[in-house]
């Protein structure tokens, strides 16, 4: 299972008082004083909309230690935003079935639990802040609509083809090859420094004889032990394992591509002298056909207005001691507050490989131990707290390397993909901005 199956977005009450999520606030009246920024579609913009999001702009620019844009130019973002949220909520709208009743309930109920409050005590807050009920149902309803958009239309347009996961492997190939170790065995046959042609001649061709005994089918460390001039040949030419970063770049580009057992069929000129080189054991490479496979389980916080990433971390913060205090279950809490379809099943992810989670995920689901939990970890997603409970090492078939390629490549365009349906959807909308933004 893949976090993309995670399920729809709730809202939360930690700051009722901001600013609905994207598309939850009711276009079909405006509050006295307030008037119509833009039209979209069938909905409109209100301009407290607009302030609201100019202050989210400032907030943000606060927290990441910048300086805010111009008030002009952050009242364009803010509209431009505004109407990309519009513009993405309508097609849902209309693109996609109306939500059930009985399921939008569950989902009002859930924000309940989460607030640790009945649905009643629930619509008293809402009222409390000012906030009308009907309203926040159908923010959450259009929340829905849109992620459920967004899952039927953007993989679709997503393409990977045959090309571009041989280039992927490959790259990994290398890219493992890099970070990982090798054993290398060699037959050397040394040139002394400033040696004449006559030399250079007569060490090429006891080279070449050693070329010729391997090609006859001898073993290498045998006529390693009898013709090479290496310190090692006592060990049939055996370097040792040694990390790539250690060995001369020279030796890892004429290995590059030999399997273990092979050796180079052609010699290698160095200032030594020339070499023969044959390779004992690979380390990191050899993860593309063999894969550790992690069973985790999470508990996912969706970050919104009315959840900010500060107060989501504080959460997970404050769960992460409960579990390691043994005073709650990690799989209790998910059931509780997970906002992730994994939830009824206390979080557990299943087994999956690598490429299974977005980047950030695996990276920090990696780095744990045996039943540790992570502390808070931030995707696109939302904010996620991770156990492992256990690892195992499989073999991998081509097949299954090739759908791990496949995986990887789709989550590396999704991000990209999500904009061009974006801005296509933006393009076709019929879009009347009446705010002065000059």
């Amino acid at each position: 299972m893949t976090l993309r199956s995670a399920s729809l977005v709730l809202a939360t009450l930690a700051a009722l008082s901001s600013a609905l999520p994207a598309g939850a606030q009711t276009t079909k009246t405006l509050q006295p004083g307030d008037y119509i920024a833009a039209v979209v579609n069938t909905d409109v913009v209100a301009a407290s909309e607009v302030v609201r999001r100019i202050a989210a702009l400032r907030q943000m620019a606060s927290q990441q230690g910048q300086a805010a844009a111009e008030e002009s130019l952050l009242r364009k973002q803010a509209l431009e935003a505004l109407i990309e949220d519009r513009v993405v909520v309508t097609f849902a709208r209309e693109a996609l079935n109306k939500i059930p009743e009985d399921e939008l309930n569950r989902v009002v109920d859930n924000v309940a639990v989460q607030n640790k409050i009945s649905t009643e005590q629930l619509r008293e807050r809402l009222k409390a802040e000012g906030l009308d009920y009907r309203t926040f149902r159908e923010g959450l309803r259009d929340q829905m609509l849109v992620e459920r958009a967004r899952d039927n239309e953007v993989p679709r347009r997503i393409k990977v083809s045959d090309a571009d996961i041989d280039a992927w492997l490959e790259a990994k190939r290398e890219s493992l090859a890099k970070s990982g170790g090798i054993n290398l065995a060699q037959v050397l046959v040394s040139v002394p420094e400033g040696a004449s042609e006559t030399v250079v001649a007569e060490r090429r061709a006891r080279a070449e004889k050693a070329l010729a005994r391997l090609a006859a089918g001898e073993d290498f460390a045998a006529v390693a032990k009898a013709m090479s001039e290496d310190a090692n040949r006592a060990q049939g030419g055996e370097i040792g394992l040694r990390p790539v970063s250690r060995l001369p770049d020279v030796f890892i580009e004429a290995v590059k591509g030999l399997k273990r057992g092979e050796y180079t069929h052609s010699l290698l000129r160095t200032g030594a002298g020339f070499h023969i080189l044959k390779v004992i054991e690979r380390q990191g490479a050899d993860s593309l056909t063999r894969s550790v496979q992690t069973h985790a389980r999470h508990i996912l916080l969706r970050i919104s207005p009315q959840l900010t990433t500060e107060t989501a971390a504080r959460r997970l913060v404050e769960y992460k001691r409960q579990i390691e205090a043994g005073e709650v279950q990690f799989e209790k809490l998910a059931r509780d507050y997970s906002e992730d379809g994994s939830a009824p099943e206390g979080g557990d992810l299943g087994w999956v490989g690598a490429g299974g989670f977005v980047p950030e995920f695996e990276e920090a689901m990696n780095a744990l131990p045996i039943n540790g939990v992570s502390g808070p970890v931030q995707t696109r997603f939302g904010l996620h707290l991770i156990q492992v409970l256990e690892r195992r090492t499989v073999d991998i078939e081509m097949k299954q390397l090739r759908d791990q390629a496949r995986s990887a490549l789709r989550e590396q365009k999704f991000d990209e993909a999500y904009k061009d349906w974006v801005a296509e959807l933006r393009a076709k909308a019929f879009v009347e901005v009446r705010e002065w933004l000059d």
